[in-house]
Formats: structure tokens, C-alpha cells, sequence
């Protein structure tokens, strides 16, 4: 056999087995793409074909247009869920930040037993979203729950914190805020991240704690911040579990977030097309927001390498 036969053997079997290895990926990575196919890509293209028809779950299409649209910026009921939603929102997002940064904060101090006090602020993370802790929510804070008995024993009247749209809203966000911990996790790896010798040097210079915090940790960890606030006003937007079991929407459509209406359209009513409609204006709603999140970067998110070219200029 001569030198070329073999040289092109070798070629032949190298092209075979990269074949061989190549099919083995594929089968490896199938079962992945059949579901992001079947479970995303289709229920994400058809939900945009069906708002722009009256699809009904039993009754199929009958008409297309843009009617769907028309309705949700017309009806009164669905403007004022978006406004609901909003406000849930703007109460929701800043309050759980806060707070998951300022239990971050304490907690990365060298305090005996840390590790405890980690886990058990963790700990409503992994229960705050079950229906059990919903129910009990709602017994907390009814009219004659926990909470107005022991206002009671202090002398005071409690209001009617579920029945009452003055509070109501704000009774659903606490238990989101309450949730804190999967952020104050994030935010304490951030903090742990920081430099000591940063400290040591603006202690040096005559920096007080408050200086340290708005000067130092503020800058190094704004890229966790921004993180942490883009994920957190996406799962506010998308809110459901809490609020359908603890007040349905009540008193008076002052805790109906869209969502609900999404589920009742479509779970209830059977009326997918406008069901799909208020999804796409939601999802909209949320890239636009989030689009905005991104460009606002630059006014005051601050990465390592942006920081050492200033530091060099």
C-alpha cells in the first residue's frame, strides 16, 4: 500500500469518527431542542397567531383583526388591572431590594451563628411561593386573624386588611417583599466580593461607614443591583399565585393584576385569542422595561474594567 493510500485512510477514518461524534452531540443535545421546540418555541408563535383571532378553546377561530388589541386599551376593567399592576410593582420591586440588600449588609459581618441567620432568612424564599403559605397569609391577616389579635392586645382596632382596597394591595406585596432571601443571597456573594483593602484605605483617610457604603459597596456591587432588579420586575409583572388565593382579585378589583385576567380568559372563559393579546402587551411591557433598565446603565452601573480605566485617567 503506498504512503497516499494510507494518508488517505487516515483522513477517511478521522472523518468518520468526527461524524461519529458529531451524531452522539446531536442525540445529547435532542432532548433539549425537542422541548424548547414543542414547549417554547410553538406555544410562543402560536399565542402571537391566536391574539390576533377570537380563538376559542371549544369553538376554534371565526374572525382575525386586531380586536383583541382594541379592547384591552379600551376596557376600563383591563386599564385599570395594568394600573394595579404598576403599582404592585412599584411597591414590590424597591421595597424587596432594599430589604434583601439591607439583611445582606448586616449579615456579612463576622456575627457568631451567621450561618443560622442566613438559612432562616433564606428559608421563605423556598416556601414564600406555595399555595400553603398563601392560605396562610390570608389567616394571618383577616379580620379576625393573628395579626388583629395582637393589635388587639395592645389596645388597637385593626383595619380590615383583605376586605379594604386601601390595603389590600399593599398586604399582597409583603408577602412577595417578604421573599427576600434569593436576592439577599446574591447580594451577600456581592458584598463578600468587595476588597478589604478599600476599606482599610478610606478608614485611613477619615471615611465614616455611611461614606464607605454610598462610596465604595454602592459602585462595586451596582452590576448584582442591576441584576437583581431586572429578574425581580420580571417575576412582579408575572405575578399570580399569591394574590388569586389570598384576595381573587378583590375588594372591588383593587388586587386584579393581569395576570388574573390572563388566567380568567383563557383557564376560564375559554377565550384564548384575548387571553394570547393581553400576554404579547405584557410581554412588551416588559421588554420595554427592561430595554430601559439596560440603557440606564451607563448613568449608574459601574464594572471592574470601567472602574480601572477611570482609576488610570
Amino acid at each position: 500500500m503506498s504512503l497516499q493510500q494510507k494518508a488517505s485512510r487516515a483522513l477517511l477514518s478521522r472523518g468518520a469518527k468526527k461524524l461519529d461524534s458529531g451524531r452522539i452531540g446531536f442525540l445529547y443535545v435532542l432532548p433539549w431542542l425537542l422541548g424548547f421546540l414543542f414547549f417554547k418555541l410553538y406555544p410562543f408563535a402560536s399565542s402571537l397567531y391566536y391574539s390576533f383571532t377570537d380563538m376559542h378553546l371549544f369553538n376554534g377561530i371565526s374572525r382575525w383583526g386586531f380586536f383583541n388589541f382594541e379592547n384591552i386599551f379600551t376596557s376600563g376593567q383591563i386599564i385599570k388591572s395594568f394600573t394595579v399592576t404598576f403599582k404592585y410593582v412599584l411597591v414590590t420591586v424597591p421595597l424587596k431590594l432594599v430589604t434583601a440588600l439591607f439583611i445582606a449588609y448586616i449579615l456579612n459581618f463576622r456575627i457568631k451563628g451567621v450561618t443560622y441567620f442566613r438559612t432562616g432568612y433564606y428559608v421563605p424564599s423556598i416556601l414564600g411561593g406555595s399555595v400553603a403559605i398563601a392560605v396562610l397569609w390570608k389567616a394571618l391577616f383577616r379580620n379576625e386573624g393573628l395579626v388583629n389579635a395582637m393589635l388587639a392586645v395592645l389596645g388597637i382596632k385593626g383595619p380590615s386588611w383583605l376586605s379594604d382596597p386601601q390595603y389590600a394591595l399593599f398586604i399582597i406585596s409583603l408577602l412577595r417583599i417578604w421573599q427576600f432571601g434569593s436576592s439577599m443571597v446574591i447580594f451577600l456573594a456581592a458584598l463578600k466580593g468587595v476588597p478589604e483593602d478599600l476599606y482599610e484605605a478610606s478608614t485611613i483617610d477619615g471615611a465614616t461607614s455611611r461614606r464607605q457604603f454610598f462610596s465604595i459597596t454602592l459602585p462595586l456591587i451596582s452590576p448584582v443591583i442591576f441584576y437583581n432588579l431586572v429578574t425581580q420586575l420580571v417575576q412582579a409583572f408575572q405575578e399570580f399565585n399569591g394574590p388569586y388565593i389570598i384576595t381573587k382579585g378583590g375588594p372591588l378589583n383593587s388586587t386584579r393584576l393581569v395576570s388574573m385576567i390572563i388566567y380568567d380568559q383563557g383557564i376560564k372563559n375559554y377565550k384564548m385569542g384575548l387571553s394570547s393579546a393581553l400576554a404579547w402587551v405584557l410581554f412588551i411591557i416588559l421588554m420595554l422595561l427592561t430595554l430601559v433598565a439596560f440603557k440606564s446603565q451607563k448613568h449608574w452601573v459601574y464594572y471592574s474594567d470601567e472602574m480601572q480605566g477611570r482609576g488610570k485617567k
